[in-house]
């Protein structure tokens, strides 16, 4: 999708179709949708009133208009009560609006900023990651593909004066974007395709694309730097893992030094441990925490983020076979740590592990960040629309939260429980890489934890909101590429 942002009248802007809001606490017609009112001779007040539209979060309505207009088709979308309202009820108005636009056949929308609340710059932004993530389609894979798509979406600047500022927010919510589509892509696509090897290129494009530094060692590269737990899940697999490290180096002094690390279990099996067949059906999302480093590396440059920026990626399979890990097994850990192997399907912890030494190591960052499709435990205690936050900082943990907010993507805060340590000690190993049923997505938190040593860390279990079972008012069922927008927010945002 295009994205263009132009001034005057929403009533002249040539285009298919114009997407206006309008708010539930409106007793008359806004001033932009009056002013097309007028121009349809009344026709629109009519039809609202017919309808009875009330300006409710997720409606939206439409007509079509005669000459006279720059576009043939009207599109009105509910905001809510301006008292509530906030960027995420502009993006999920500009979704619904835009998503009606396209499906009336439309391929350019002329798009007002909407709502009357937040800063134009922050209107326009929301907007346009609104209607960018509402219009998502994964059809790659299909012979038949749907012809109805929004080609081009042009965003009018409510006021010549706020031009500039709009036009800022505009390319901030397209680039929020982007960097969102390409972890679905990645994440809705099968196991058989995106693989580790293929990980690994993803990532050279991005770093060609952005001018971004890029390292990707190879097994033998992680043996010698000891990434025994990294390399104990890969055994069972036939693609060989791929551990990435892209660097984004800001252009003047860096703020900070961040890594961010994301779970790249391209598909996880559950290894000997294995899983039930309906558990194991949508396990290529097991990577999604990667998806989402990848999509955040990618949209930095474009947002000339003031923070230097590691993304770290343990890239391997799951998988049963002759050489897999089993039951038993030890492994040491790249910082010397050994772990007992009491379940092989709680892998994605020790490629987190031996990512986190890594980073100590060789980063020697001022905080670390990890999201990881962790534990069905955390899906358990928040369901499928809120990824659990764990943190060894509160100010971090604070931090995320707000972007988090911010970026309309549901976190909450769960404790660390240092008693609950005992849950995966070992008698053989220094620990177990399983803590039980009990406070399982705590126990999980508590084990990467030992990997992240004094530095600032805070950790994203993302296993329910990854990967959704249907329709959002932000995208369609499949992949939703949780964590990028938070993240890009945190990071752009340069505290």
């Amino acid at each position: 999708m295009k994205v263009e942002v132009v001034s005057g009248a929403l009533g002249e802007v040539k285009a298919d179709a114009v997407v206006v809001g309008m708010s539930a606490d409106d007793k008359k017609l806004p001033a932009g949708l009056a002013a097309l009112d007028r121009q349809a001779s009344g026709r629109i007040a009519a039809v609202l009133a017919a309808e009875k539209f009330q300006g409710k979060p997720g409606a939206v309505t439409h007509l079509h208009v005669a000459d006279g207009f720059g576009a043939s088709r009207i599109v009105v979308t509910g905001l809510g009560s301006r008292t509530e309202m906030a960027a995420e009820m502009v993006r999920r108005a500009a979704a619904a609006g835009v998503r009606r636009a396209r499906d009336l056949g439309a391929r350019t929308v002329a798009l007002d900023v909407l709502g009357d609340r937040l800063p134009a710059r922050e209107r326009a932004h929301a907007a346009v990651e609104g209607a960018v993530l509402g219009t998502y389609v994964f059809d790659r894979y299909k012979r038949e593909k749907s012809e109805k798509a929004v080609e081009t979406l042009r965003v009018v600047a409510p006021d010549r004066r706020q031009t500039r500022e709009v036009t800022e927010g505009a390319r901030r919510g397209e680039v929020f974007a982007e960097g969102t589509w390409l972890a679905r892509d990645l994440i809705n696509a099968p196991a058989n395709d995106v693989h580790p090897t293929y990980v690994a290129e993803v990532a050279r494009q991005i770093a060609r694309e952005g001018k971004l530094k890029i390292k990707v060692l190879e097994r033998d590269e992680c043996a010698k730097l000891g990434m025994g737990a990294f390399l104990g899940v890969a055994k069972g697999s036939e693609q060989p893992p791929k551990f990435i490290h892209l660097t984004y180096t800001p252009s003047g002094r860096a703020t900070k030094r961040v890594a961010i690390v994301g779970k790249g279990i391209t598909f996880d099996s559950g290894g000997l441990d294995l899983k039930s067949a309906e558990g194991m059906a949508r396990m290529k999302n097991d990577m999604s925490g990667a998806a989402a480093v990848l999509g955040i590396m990618k949209a930095l440059p474009k947002l000339g983020a003031r923070v230097e920026v590691h993304g770290l990626i343990a890239a391997t399979e799951n998988m049963p076979s002759g050489s897999a890990i089993r039951p038993g097994d030890i492994l040491r850990a790249m910082n010397g740590t050994t772990i007992e192997i009491g379940n092989t399907d709680a892998e994605g912890r020790l490629t987190l592990a031996d990512a986190l030494c890594y980073a100590a190591k060789f980063i020697e960052p001022q905080e670390m960040i990890d999201m990881a499709t962790l534990t069905g435990a955390c899906v358990v205690a928040l369901g499928a629309l809120c990824s659990g936050l764990f943190a060894n900082d509160q100010r971090l943990a604070d931090r995320l939260l707000a972007s988090a907010r911010a970026a309309g993507e549901r976190a909450w805060q769960l404790p660390l429980i240092d008693e609950y340590k005992e849950q995966f000690k070992s008698d053989v190993a220094d620990l177990n890489n399983t803590g039980g049923r009990n406070g399982g997505a705590i126990t999980a938190g508590l084990f990467i934890k030992e990997f992240a040593g004094t530095i600032p860390w805070a950790h994203l279990d993302i296993a329910g909101p990854a990967f959704i079972d249907k329709d959002s008012p932000l995208g369609p069922k499949g992949a939703t590429g949780v964590g990028v927008r938070t993240l890009l927010t945190y990071l752009s945002d340069g505290k």
